[in-house]
């Protein structure tokens, strides 16, 4: 998980010369009391929902189709894809990595809560190596505790994942809009009027 660039897939999948999504840096998204996470809708060749959690530097990040649910009895499929660097919300250019326009639904901070089978915690990058972590996020829109659970290795580069809410871990929040309905928690705007204004 800690490679020398761990933004090399990232910055290697686009042109910065011709999309506004942030570059990144070393270092950018540590120093908060607790980790950031961000779940942006993304209409791309498909409508889906990218949810992103900080470990680092850096924000891992899941393709979420149906984005994330507040029922435990959904389980949701999620992705992987390439780490991030900063939220983004904008117009990603036709022809470039991920064309479309992208909204941040929702976002705020996540505490790890992973632990081995005798209750001690578990470092969060140590519990995703393993292929299971839960996290309790504090969003304005998402509150309560969620895991991510791999029920496909990557032998062959395909990995596959679930993003389930725990039947504990405190009431409150939401699950995942109408997506074409669905306003931005940093603008307000809908996905429609990012395409209209930032396009």
């Amino acid at each position: 998980m800690d490679g020398p660039d761990r933004l090399g897939d990232y910055h290697g999948r686009r042109h910065f010369d011709r999309t506004g999504e942030p570059r990144g840096g070393a270092g950018e998204e540590a120093g908060s009391a607790r980790p950031r996470f961000v779940v942006q809708i993304h209409d791309a060749r498909r409508m889906h929902f990218d949810v992103r959690l900080q470990v680092g530097d850096v924000l891992k990040s899941w393709s979420v189709p149906k984005g994330p649910s507040a029922d435990p009895r959904d389980r949701r499929l999620a992705v992987p894809t390439e780490d991030h660097p900063l939220e983004y919300e904008g117009v990603i250019p036709r022809g470039e990595y991920g064309g479309g326009t992208v909204i941040v639904w929702d976002h705020g901070t996540y505490e790890p809560l992973s632990h081995d089978p005798r209750g001690r915690a578990v470092d969060f990058a140590e519990s995703l190596e393993r292929g299971h972590a839960t996290f309790r996020l504090h969003g304005s829109k998402l509150r309560g505790e969620y895991a991510l659970t791999r029920f496909r290795g990557g032998d062959d580069g395909e990995e596959a994942w679930l993003l389930v809410r725990a039947a504990k871990g405190g009431s409150g929040g939401r699950g995942a809009p109408d997506p074409r309905r669905a306003r931005s928690a940093r603008t307000g705007r809908t996905l429609a009027q990012v395409a209209q204004e930032d396009g």
